[in-house]
C-alpha cells in the first residue's frame, strides 16, 4: 500500500508538471524534428538514458537518427538537429556538443528547466520541462528531508520522468501525423537482442 501511494504522489506530480507545460512547445518540436535532415540526441546521465529511448522510438518511427557518443555516431552537417536533454543545462558535455552543432550549421533544441542556462541560450528551440523547483522545496531543513518529492524523486528524477513522458507524447502525435501504425514501428524493431 505504502507503495502504491509513493507511486500515486510521482504520477500526480508528473501530470502537473505536464498540464504547465506550454503546448507550442511540443509543436515547435515536432516541426523541427520533421524539418531536420538527420536527428541526433544528447544528454548525460539518466537524461542520456531518457534521450537513448527518445532515439530508438524516432528510429521506429523512420526517423535518420543517432545518440551522440556512441561509435557508430556519424559526423554532424549543416541542416541537421541536435536534441539535449539537460535539467540544469550547464552540463559541459552537452554544451560542447552544441557548440559543434552550431559551428557546423545545425540546429539545437534544448530540454531543460532552466530557460536562461547555458544551454537554453545557444539553442534554436527550447523546451521547458519544470523538475524540481525552489517553490516545491520547504525552507526548513526538517522540512526539506521529510518532504514527499525530495525522496521520492531525489536528484533531478522528476525532470527525467517528466521529459520522458513528454518526448513519448510527441513520439504518439508524429505518429499519428505520419500515419504510422505499431506495424510500421515493428518493422524498424530490432531482431537482433
Amino acid at each position: 500500500m505504502f507503495q502504491q501511494q509513493n507511486q500515486r504522489l510521482v504520477v500526480d506530480k508528473i501530470s502537473k508538471i505536464l498540464d504547465a507545460t506550454e503546448i507550442t512547445y511540443a509543436d515547435k518540436l515536432t516541426e523541427m524534428l520533421d524539418g531536420a535532415k538527420r536527428i541526433f540526441i544528447s544528454g548525460a546521465g539518466r537524461s542520456k538514458l531518457v534521450g537513448n529511448f527518445f532515439a530508438m522510438r524516432l528510429m521506429h518511427g523512420g526517423y535518420d537518427v543517432s545518440v551522440v557518443g556512441e561509435i557508430v555516431t556519424p559526423s554532424i552537417r549543416a541542416g541537421d538537429l541536435l536534441v539535449v536533454i539537460s535539467g540544469s543545462g550547464e552540463t559541459n558535455s552537452v554544451i560542447t556538443s552544441a557548440r559543434v552543432v552550431k559551428e557546423r550549421g545545425g540546429n539545437v533544441v534544448a530540454i531543460t528547466s532552466y530557460p536562461s542556462s547555458t544551454l537554453a541560450t545557444m539553442a534554436d528551440c527550447i523546451v521547458i520541462v519544470k523538475g524540481r523547483t525552489k517553490e516545491d522545496m520547504p525552507a526548513s531543513y526538517i522540512e526539506r528531508e521529510l518532504h514527499p518529492y525530495q525522496r521520492l524523486t531525489p536528484m533531478g528524477t522528476l525532470f527525467e520522468d517528466c521529459c520522458m513522458i513528454f518526448l513519448e507524447g510527441i513520439v504518439a502525435s508524429l505518429m499519428e501525423v505520419l500515419e504510422k501504425g505499431e506495424k510500421d514501428m515493428k518493422a524498424k524493431h530490432t531482431i537482433l537482442e
